[in-house]
C-alpha cells in the first residue's frame, strides 16, 4: 500500500514535468506524461486498461515526431525552400543548445531566416519572403506546443478518471 503512494507521488510528478516540457522543448514533456501515466497503471487504485496505455503510447510517439517536423512543415507551406526547412531544423536544435529554453522560440525563427538569406533566388523567383518563412517556422514550434498540451491534458484526464 506505501508503495501504491510511491507510486502514484512519482506519477504526477512525472505528469507534471511532462506539462512542463510542452513548452520547455529540453524536457520531452509527452513522453514523460506517458511514463507517469504508465507507473499509475501499477498501482492498486488504478482502473487503466491495457488498451489505452497502448493507444496514448502511439499518440505520444507520434506527437513527439511531428513536434519536429512542424516548423520546417509550416516554413515549407509558407513559401519556404528546402534551405528554410533545415535552416528551421538546424536552428531548433542549435537554439536549444546554445540559449537553452529561449533558444526553442528564437533557433527555428532564425534558422528559417538564415536559410532562406542564404540559398542563391534568381531575379524571377525573388517573390519567396525569408521573413514569410521565418514566422512559418515560429507558427510551427506553437502549433507543437498546442499539440504536446492537448496530448498531455488527454493524459491527465485518464490518470484523474481511472485513480
Amino acid at each position: 500500500m506505501l508503495f501504491d503512494y510511491f507510486l502514484i507521488a512519482l506519477s504526477i510528478a512525472l505528469i507534471l514535468l511532462g506539462l512542463v516540457g510542452c513548452i520547455l522543448p529540453v524536457i520531452p514533456g509527452p513522453p514523460l506524461a506517458w511514463l507517469g501515466l504508465l507507473l499509475a497503471k501499477f498501482t492498486s487504485f488504478s482502473s487503466l486498461d491495457w488498451v489505452t496505455i497502448t493507444v496514448l503510447a502511439g499518440v505520444t510517439l507520434i506527437v513527439t515526431l511531428l513536434d519536429y517536423l512542424f516548423p520546417a512543415w509550416i516554413a515549407k507551406k509558407m513559401g519556404g525552400s528546402n534551405w528554410g526547412a533545415w535552416g528551421t531544423i538546424i536552428g531548433l536544435f542549435g537554439g536549444v543548445v546554445f540559449l537553452g529554453p529561449f533558444g526553442a522560440v528564437v533557433g527555428p525563427f532564425v534558422g528559417a531566416l538564415v536559410g532562406e538569406m542564404v540559398r542563391k533566388q534568381p531575379e524571377s523567383n525573388a517573390k519567396n519572403n525569408p521573413w514569410l518563412s521565418a514566422v512559418g517556422s515560429f507558427l510551427g514550434f506553437m502549433l507543437g506546443v498546442g499539440v504536446k498540451l492537448i496530448t498531455v491534458g488527454v493524459i491527465i484526464y485518464f490518470l484523474i478518471v481511472n485513480l
